[in-house]
């Protein structure tokens, strides 16, 4: 079978097999996505999906409404489990205390965000007296 799947951290690893094998993303193809889409930043400049990843290599990754800034402790193209995953990289202190502190703003605000879907015929007219009366 070969040593395909013995990665060692000699080994040059692209960007998107990293981030999949951090268990960033699912898939090495959201991950391709997600870089492509600007949502990671390589040492804080837009990266490509064939950026090789080095040791002590800062990343910035936008999730949803989060982003992680991580320094990069160890090289892996496998994908392992959760626990060895967690072992490739580190968040930073202050990534971690922001990230903290939207959420904490996100659930006081609650979560009018997020609709329940097509409103009915009575919040639609309830809506619409609303504005008329704003006028």
């Amino acid at each position: 079978m070969g040593n395909k799947g013995d990665n060692t951290t000699d080994d040059k690893i692209r960007l998107d097999k990293w981030l999949w094998a951090a268990r960033f993303y699912r898939t090495r193809a959201l991950a391709k996505q997600a870089i492509e889409g600007g949502k990671v930043h390589y040492q804080g400049a837009k990266a490509k999906c064939s950026r090789v990843v080095e040791v002590q290599a800062e990343i910035a990754i936008r999730q949803g409404f989060d982003e992680k800034t991580i320094v990069v402790q160890a090289i892996s193209g496998s994908r392992g489990g959760a626990p060895e995953a967690a072992l490739l990289y580190s968040e930073t202190a202050t990534s971690e205390k922001a990230r903290s502190d939207l959420a904490a703003g996100r659930k006081a605000m609650g979560q009018t965000s997020i609709s329940d879907g097509k409103p009915t015929k009575k919040q639609r007219r309830d809506q619409q007296r609303f504005e008329q009366q704003q006028l």
